[in-house]
């Protein structure tokens, strides 16, 4: 099984076995954190390594997520979910610089992060 198969296993077992309840809107919009992070599925390598290029597929994702609201991308890319997944935090909070968006919030604080 290659490991982009293996991480998206896994995203959507620990996204299955989130705690359900009614969800208000939060800073995803209705759609919890944690859900949302099943987008970062294509960022799988660049969320390990952050010499690693992300995919034309990764980008697309962080753009759709961070157009929502920073505070929508910080939450995701922390999000239990993401971190589940082997995400690592420092690598996540790159992968918007490094796939040059241009409306990317250079200087947003994402927890104990700041986005290059």
């Amino acid at each position: 099984m290659s490991m982009r198969c293996l991480l998206l296993l896994v995203l959507v077992v620990v996204a299955l076995a989130a705690p359900r309840g009614t969800y208000g809107a939060g800073e995803c919009g209705s759609t919890p954190a944690d859900k949302m992070a099943l987008k970062l599925a294509p960022c799988a390598s660049a969320g390990q390594d952050p010499k690693s290029a992300p995919s034309s597929g990764c980008c697309a994702a962080v753009h759709t997520i961070g157009k929502q609201s920073p505070k929508c991308l910080c939450d995701v890319m922390l999000s239990t979910t993401a971190r589940s997944a082997g995400i690592k935090p420092e690598a996540a909070i790159t992968i918007p610089k490094r796939c040059n968006l241009v409306d990317r919030p250079v200087g947003y604080k994402c927890g104990a992060y700041t986005l290059p």
